[in-house]
């Protein structure tokens, strides 16, 4: 056996002699190495949890970039009314090149405005059915309608109401602007007055007196500018617009088609000029509110898809209106329904919807006893067309087959149901505003023959029998030149 001395510390260590390692037992587990404390890098989950707020930048990134883009999209996309005529698919050409426009005011001190309108059928007809529309719909719904009711000899019209369809969206309105509005009114002030009186005026009197002087200028001159505003239609507006469109055309005494929305805007003017109205029809009318659903047009990026694409567009109103958006119906609506900025227009019309009003106190009413009303609704909705008929004692209901808005293929049936209902009126006493209708004809044949501008559009869809309306004229194609009215 060897015999190990332990020898004395070195002094130089480098040379001391290392013990051999023992050897590990077979059985019994080697531990890892002690790790010693690192200065490297922090590891990737640490580096996350360092930065709780690094998914919401990117979040918050993501949202505003995406809106950014669709309002840049928005903006661009917006085409100055020659063009997005001249843009129109076919079937909206064809609709408007059988209309025309006649010219109403809605307000006071308001400019006129262009009403589109449509009809068929002689007009000395013993009933003259006059069709509006509710919100977000347009007079391209009931083409078929009045093309029906005008086979039957029945006088009928559809109208785009202003803010809708081809009548006028927009107009502009003069306001006065008195200064000192809003926080920064006064220091707009301040600098009108140097712009006008000069730099050195300020100085000026700065040196004299130690401030600038503006009392002597409080009063100033009232000063005006234009705004282009969107045409909100609510329910005085609308009592205007139905006056001025029997008196001009007409129709008096008429029988109104009061489609969706179009009745809770319209029941004031009918318990006001009850000697106008011989009947009222109410189709697929819901006095709460509208079937298209205002509120996509009101949401940014929502209503720039909604507009914007067509399969969006149709998924919305497949899911209210329409029975079947396969074809180019839907579309034409949302072509209408976007250009010349008329998703404001809808969207003001919208918020003047009267929402307490109450359908049986209207029913009730002194004014409308004994005025015929006839109820048309969707089978798909029968429970909501007893509702309202139950409300109206005078009232008739019938289904028709489809949706909330009337389209090819239940125009005829829709049409049908009108007609049978409106023949079955006793026939209006003959009135003596028509010798002025017959002077006005003459006169409007006079202007005609010396003007000669409008006469191509007298020979298709039965336009031979409107020369006599009063204050209505014809357009040129496609907007290039509106028609005009006294």
């Amino acid at each position: 056996m060897a015999i190990i001395t332990e020898e004395p510390d070195s002094p130089n260590p480098q040379l001391r002699k290392s013990k051999p390692k023992p050897k590990p037992e077979p059985n019994k587990p080697t531990s890892p190495p002690p790790q010693t404390p690192s200065t490297s890098a922090p590891t990737k989950s640490a580096a996350t949890t360092a930065n709780p707020f690094q998914f919401w930048f990117y979040f918050t990134f993501i949202v505003s970039s995406i809106t950014i883009s669709f309002i840049l999209l928005s903006s661009l996309s917006e085409q100055d009314p020659r063009t997005w005529f001249l843009n129109l698919p076919t079937t909206l050409r064809h609709h408007y090149a059988a209309g025309r426009t006649i010219k109403v005011q809605t307000a006071p001190n308001h400019p006129q405005v262009e009403v589109f309108s449509i009809q068929q059928g002689p007009t000395n007809s013993d009933s003259h059915v006059l069709i509006v529309h509710g919100i977000g719909c347009s007079s391209f719904a009931f083409k078929n309608v009045v093309t029906t009711l005008g086979s039957k000899n029945v006088h009928a019209v559809a109208i785009d109401l202003p803010g809708s369809g081809f009548s006028d969206k927009s107009t502009v309105v003069v306001e006065e602007n008195l200064g000192n509005n809003g926080p920064f009114g006064g220091l707009l002030d301040v600098y009108d007055e140097i712009k006008e009186k000069g730099l050195f005026w300020g100085f000026d009197q700065l040196v004299e007196q130690g401030f600038v002087d503006f009392e002597e200028n409080k009063v100033r001159p009232t000063k005006t500018k234009e705004v282009v505003k969107a045409i909100e239609l609510g329910s005085e507006e609308m009592g205007k617009v139905l006056t001025q469109v029997v008196d001009s055309m007409g129709l008096a005494p008429v029988d109104l088609v009061l489609h969706d929305s179009a009745f809770s805007l319209s029941a004031n003017w009918i318990l006001e000029n009850r000697a106008l109205v011989r009947s009222v029809v109410l189709l697929d009318t819901d006095p709460s509110g509208a079937a298209f659903p205002i509120r996509v047009l009101q949401i940014p990026v929502v209503r720039e898809i909604v507009l914007g694409f067509r399969f969006a567009f149709d998924r919305v109103v497949a899911s209210c209106c329409m029975e079947s958006v396969s074809g180019y119906e839907a579309d034409a609506h949302r072509v209408l329904l976007k250009g010349r900025d008329g998703r404001r227009a809808v969207v003001g019309m919208g918020k003047n919807l009267n929402s307490s009003f109450d359908l049986s106190e209207w029913g009730g009413s002194d004014g409308v006893k004994g005025l015929p009303v006839h109820v048309i609704w969707s089978d798909k909705w029968s429970d909501e067309g007893r509702r309202i008929t139950d409300a109206l004692p005078q009232a008739t209901l019938v289904a028709h087959s489809g949706r909330r808005w009337t389209q090819e293929l239940n125009a005829e049936e829709v049409g049908e149901s009108i007609y049978e209902f409106v023949s079955s009126l006793p026939k209006p006493a003959k009135q003596a505003v028509e010798e002025p209708i017959v002077h006005e004809h003459v006169e409007m044949k006079f202007d005609e023959a010396t003007s000669g501008a409008h006469n191509h559009h007298h020979g298709h869809d039965g336009h031979d029998h409107h020369e006599g309306h009063a204050h209505a004229g014809y357009m040129d194609a496609y907007g290039l030149g509106h028609g005009w009215a006294q």
